[in-house]
This record gives structure tokens, C-alpha cells and sequence, in this order.
């Protein structure tokens, strides 16, 4: 699946444009824990944690990739070899020989904006759903729970301002919602699975909001990213209003996905506290 339309312009400048993030600036650069870095604009899974070491160069380094899931060709500058992810052509960064910083001789420069990642060593797929459902707390709250979803991320979208603040949200201006970005492994959970979920996990009748929690950045949304996510979804929307239900949620196509502050991130389990305005009701 290509994510391209919900990858704000700080990562398409790395994975489309071919750019470079500064060094020392990235998530992955320091960072070791186990699991899975995937391509951040298709979700392909690209490089072990166990193949990642520290080289000081201010870039994640990797000494191996995945067998078959990254290409190298001849950088423009005719003395690089560049690194992309083999599916969706994607740009990493460059990979170089001869340095002697492990025993593989090899290290894989990657951006940090070109990767996911995801704490599961086995994924060999990954899809992609957003939802938005009134406070994203608690709708990655339930959605954390589900057996098969690898990563899930607050964030704001299908708005227009670009790099939204949650101060600039609740404003009710920018036209963004309070949304989730889930990653899960299509061998474990189908897409289907998970919409039902996301209808059972709020109030999808409700048209000013979610609970307490009222205002446009509140309301219902699933946002597709192609054909047969939106098919799911409308076959969904009318199951449940043949069961009776007066379905307030709307369908969108993807935009670009502004992930929120760190402190909105997995903000239940931080802080000890339950969902105020979430709970599960089994609705089919």
C-alpha cells in the first residue's frame, strides 16, 4: 500500500525528493530497541534490529537488510550507491563499504524520516488504516488492545495548515481532525476487523462530536486509502444502519497525516488513567 498521500512534506522531501535529514535529528538514530524498521511510505518490512549498531554518524546504521527488500543503484553524483526500498522506490539513503565498524563490513545510512517502526521481529507485511473517532486518547486506547495492530500514532489531519499544534486545533480553524494512524499485519487482522472495531469503540451516530467532547475536531471520520478500504467501510455503514443506527461518519480520502506531541502519545498508559468518553459496545 503507498501511504505517499499521507506523508507530510518533511518526509516526501526525503523519500520522494531524495533529501537527507540533518544528522543527529533523527527518531531511529539513537535508539535500540527490538523489532522491525519498516518503509515509511508502503510499510515493506527493510532492516532487523539485531543488524543495527551505532557508527556515530548521526544517521540509523544497519549492517544488513532484509533479503530482497532493498535496491542499490548509482547515486546521481556518480560516487554514492543508494539504497531504496525495492517495492515502492522510495529513497533511504546511501550504503557503503570497506569501514571496518562491524564484522559485515557494511553500513546502511538510512534517514530516520524514511522508516517505520514497529516492536515485532516476524512482521513480513504490513498495512495501514487512520480513524478518527473524538479524542484520539482514547480511540488508541481501545485500538492498542487489538491482537495483529503493530503501532498506532496520534496525530492530526484533513486539514489544510501544514505541522498543526494542538493549540492551533482547538482552535476548531484548521479543519483537522484528532486522528490515529494504525499499523497492523494484514496476516493477523483484516482490515475489515479493525473498522469494525473503530464502530465499536465510539459513538459513530453522533454528529457534533465525540461524548463531552464537542467540535469538527471530534467528529467520526475513517480515512481510505484506496478503493477496497472505502468499499469495506460503506459495506460496514450499511450493515449497521440496517440494524438501525443513523451513521454520522463520513468517508475521506487520505490526507497528510501531522503526527501530534509526544505527550498525546500512548496517553493512557502514561498516566494511569481510562477513557472518559470511549467504550466498547459490541454493535454487530
Amino acid at each position: 500500500m503507498l501511504k505517499t498521500a499521507s506523508l507530510p512534506d518533511i518526509i516526501l522531501t526525503v523519500v520522494k525528493n531524495k533529501g537527507t535529514e540533518p544528522p543527529f535529528s533523527g527518531e531511529y538514530d539513537d535508539f535500540g530497541a527490538s523489532g522491525t524498521y519498516l518503509c515509511r511510505q508502503c510499510g515493506l518490512p527493510l532492516f532487523r534490529s539485531q543488524d543495527k549498531f551505532h557508527s556515530g554518524c548521526g544517521w540509523p546504521s544497519f549492517d544488513e537488510e532484509i533479503p530482497g527488500n532493498v535496491r542499490r543503484k548509482m547515486d546521481a553524483d556518480g560516487m554514492r550507491t543508494e539504497i531504496l526500498c525495492k517495492r515502492c522506490e522510495a529513497h533511504l539513503g546511501h550504503v557503503f563499504a570497506g569501514e571496518h565498524f562491524t564484522l559485515k563490513n557494511t553500513r546502511h545510512c538510512v534517514n530516520s524520516l524514511s522508516l517505520d517502526f514497529v516492536s515485532d521481529l516476524n512482521v513480513k507485511e504490513t498495512e495501514e488504516a487512520i480513524f478518527a473517532a473524538g479524542c484520539f486518547w482514547g480511540v488508541e486506547y481501545y485500538l492498542k488492545k487489538l491482537p495483529g495492530v503493530l503501532k498506532t500514532e496520534a496525530g492530526y489531519t484533513g486539514g489544510q495548515k501544514k505541522n498543526p499544534s494542538y493549540e492551533d486545533l482547538c482552535t476548531g480553524s484548521t479543519g483537522h481532525y484528532e486522528a490515529i494512524r494504525v499499523l497492523y499485519d494484514p496476516e493477523k487482522i483484516h482490515y475489515e476487523q479493525l473498522t469494525k472495531y473503530f464502530f465499536e469503540i465510539h459513538d459513530p451516530t453522533q454528529t457534533n462530536g465525540q461524548g463531552p467532547d464537542l467540535g469538527e475536531q471530534y467528529l467520526s471520520v475513517i480515512f481510505y486509502y484506496d478503493d477496497e478500504q472505502k468499499k469495506i467501510a460503506q459495506n460496514l455503514i450499511k450493515q449497521l444502519e440496517n440494524l438501525g443506527f443513523r451513521i454520522a461518519t463520513q468517508l475521506l480520502p487520505v490526507s497528510p497525516f501531522w503526527r501530534a506531541e509526544n505527550y498525546h502519545q500512548d496517553y493512557y498508559a502514561k498516566t494511569g488513567k481510562q477513557p472518559y468518553c470511549h467504550r466498547y459496545e459490541k454493535k454487530f
